[in-house]
């Protein structure tokens, strides 16, 4: 049956366009002034060198803005914990549960709580002082970058480092001033993803035992049409909620960048 709704709420948005449309034109006698807001797009002659400098910094700022996703992964510990619930998420076998959004969020919120020292030092020795006017934008990247290097050398594998290093066909670096950043950043990224796998190794063993046991229960007792997944997932979510699998995962990842 159709609801008399839909025709109601048509008829009244038809009498407020024809109400717009028989309004007097602005300027016109007696016309109501209506603010209506105004955008206006325009390109002109610098006035001076700072006009252009300013409008460099613009571009820059927009093109940050847009790459700014990837460079939470490359310069974050964020693909190796989004990697690691992964992991645990297809462990367990519920491939919706928890929901995708959620493993994101979770994270997101690990990531600002590891990042935390790091950014605050950023933000102490670079960005404060630039929001002040204290510093220049090169002595901002500076302390910006710094502290940046700093983590990502802590945390970035040596071989990982040496094969970048190898193929960016670069003079061997004395210390880690010498390695550039775009040789630091994918052997940081390789390092993260290689650790997050061997602890999804480490998560999945367990699980796979359960399976095992289900399975060969099952065979035993001749029920070898039964799916072994539909007994085995009620025994793998009930080990790790006795085991208080969450916190574990969790405290595992904050002591690896401990």
């Amino acid at each position: 049956m159709k609801s008399p709704v839909t025709p109601r709420l048509g008829a009244l948005l038809l009498c407020i366009l024809l109400l717009l449309c028989a309004l007097p034109a602005r300027g016109q006698e007696g016309a109501p002034t209506i603010p209506i807001p105004a955008l206006s797009l325009g390109v002109k002659m610098a006035e001076s060198p700072s006009d252009v400098a300013l409008t460099l910094q613009i571009l820059a700022l927009l093109t940050v803005l847009s790459l700014a996703p990837a460079i939470v992964l490359m310069v974050t510990c964020f693909t190796r914990i989004l990697v690691v619930l992964g992991f645990v998420q297809r462990a367990i076998g519920l491939q919706q549960t928890p929901p995708n959004q959620v493993i994101v969020g979770l994270a997101l919120f690990l990531t600002l709580f590891i990042m935390g020292p790091t950014w605050g030092k950023v933000y102490d020795d670079a960005l404060g002082p630039y929001l002040a006017g204290s510093i220049s934008s090169a002595e901002a990247w500076d302390g910006t970058i710094g502290p940046v290097r700093e983590f990502l050398f802590k945390y970035t594998r040596q071989e990982e480092l040496s094969l970048m290093v190898t193929m960016a066909k670069i003079d061997q670096p004395r210390n880690s001033d010498d390695v550039p950043t775009r040789v630091l950043l994918p052997a940081f990224m390789l390092s993260e993803l290689k650790t997050a796998f061997q602890m999804g190794v480490v998560i999945f063993i367990p699980f796979i035992v359960v399976d095992m046991i289900v399975a060969s229960v099952l065979m035993a007792m001749g029920m070898i049409m039964l799916p072994p997944m539909m007994i085995s997932l009620p025994f793998k979510i009930l080990l790790f909620v006795m085991a208080d699998g969450w916190d574990l995962v969790v405290t595992s990842l904050l002591k690896s960048f401990a």
